[in-house]
């Protein structure tokens, strides 16, 4: 341990005394584990965001849409769900809690007095803000009187409040929603964007008015989430809502499901499966530059072992062996390398966070731990790797040799 001990002093002292060689041959480790940091910050936070999104659904909510193939919809042909698979849900499928239809009502357009903006319109119950985890900050949400009773109540999203001008508590006031006025009673909170798009630019109305506004159409376009009544049996109720589903669309074996049944949570998984092969790609393109950084690094330590053939000479004649000298010449690589890659990281962090906040409404930048620890590992192990080469070469040189050298 003592041996190791001073041989780190020497090899840290050997780098002192030389300080601006130092710093460029490691500029090239510097530059390459900050590039890798700044784009995995970058991908990460995007990723990050997308699974807070769909955070408060939990792993019980799944959702029944509608599925039209490439086949299908090249034909002009489009797949939907009917009421009668809301009832189905609802009534004949052991294990579902609680059903909530959503159905995307078709208007021309959202008004307030003299202004007009596009919104989407969805008709929906009272169950909505338990399954989806989305609640109003203001006011309050639909209830089921509101459905049975058909009345003309809304609550909206804090984008079509902007868009329409309407006041900061729009609680009270009337929109219009195609050529039917509706009382606003509720706001719900601001979500931000997804993918670019605001997730706010929404109004909700009951689901019996919206079916009435669609003249009752038995296939609106419809999507229906429901909770499963006991978390460990979500893959069961899962087939059993396809085969019922199947049995009620009469399809027969054989044949693929135009519809598709998903967990609430399948997106963020396919999502963080997209970003870790993304991360893991960018990664290692980005990372070839670490190795043109250990390839510098062996230039200047083999140039180093030239410059200091005597004091190799002088160690080797006082009893150093070659162990000492390959281990001193390796841990002077090693720290070049690493010294290269914690500067590299904060560096990388930094461009990372300043990149997000230069991009609107983009996620800040996120380093887990484990990329800091792989970056700074990596940095030291092609320090090691490309420092073998020079360590061997001067721990070879024969010490009368070695003292002869001019």
């Amino acid at each position: 341990m003592y041996a190791f001990l001073e041989a780190f002093r020497a090899a840290l002292t050997s780098l002192m005394a030389h300080r601006m060689r130092s710093f460029l041959t490691t500029l090239g480790i510097l530059i390459g584990t900050a590039s890798v940091i700044a784009v995995v910050s970058l991908v990460q936070g995007f990723s990050r965001s997308i699974s807070d999104q769909f955070s408060d659904l939990g792993g019980s909510t799944l959702t029944l849409q509608p599925y039209t193939s490439f086949a299908d919809a090249s034909l002009g042909k489009e797949n939907r769900l009917s009421f009668d698979d809301v009832d189905l849900l609802r009534y004949r499928i052991a294990g579902v809690g609680d059903v909530v239809p959503m159905m995307m009502v078709p208007i021309n357009g959202v008004g307030y007095r003299s202004r007009t903006a596009m919104a989407s319109v969805i008709a929906t119950t009272a169950d909505f803000t338990a399954v989806r985890g989305i609640y109003p900050q203001s006011g309050r949400f639909i209830v089921e009187s509101d459905d049975q009773s058909r009345r003309r109540v809304a609550v909206v999203g804090t984008k079509a409040i902007e868009d329409l001008e309407l006041p900061e508590d729009p609680v009270g006031e009337y929109i219009r929603l195609g050529n039917e006025w509706f009382k606003v009673v509720g706001v719900m909170e601001k979500r931000g964007e997804l993918l670019g798009m605001s997730q706010d630019n929404y109004v909700v109305i009951p689901f019996d008015v919206g079916r009435a506004m669609t003249g009752n159409e038995v296939r609106p376009r419809m999507s229906i989430s429901f909770t499963a009544q006991d978390l460990e049996g979500v893959e069961p109720l899962r087939e059993r809502v396809k085969r019922a589903i199947r049995a009620s669309h009469r399809i027969k074996p054989g044949q693929d499901d135009d519809f598709k049944v998903e967990a609430a949570d399948s997106f963020v998984k396919q999502f963080e499966q997209i970003t870790g092969t993304a991360t893991a790609v960018v990664g290692g393109v980005v990372s070839i530059s670490l190795l043109v950084g250990g390839i510098g690094i062996m230039n200047i330590m083999l140039v180093s072992v030239t410059e200091r053939t005597r004091e190799i000479g002088i160690l080797k004649a006082l009893g150093a062996t070659r162990r000492d000298i390959l281990v001193q010449f390796l841990l002077e690589a090693g720290l070049l390398a690493l010294l290269g890659g914690l500067i590299g990281i904060a560096l990388g962090y930094g461009a990372g966070t300043l990149v997000s906040s230069m991009i609107p409404n983009f996620p800040p930048a996120q380093v887990p731990l484990w990329v800091v620890a792989a970056a700074a590992g990596f940095s030291a192990l092609v320090g090691v790797v490309f420092g073998i080469m020079p360590a061997s070469k001067a721990a070879g040189l024969d010490p009368i040799e070695a003292l002869r050298y001019e």
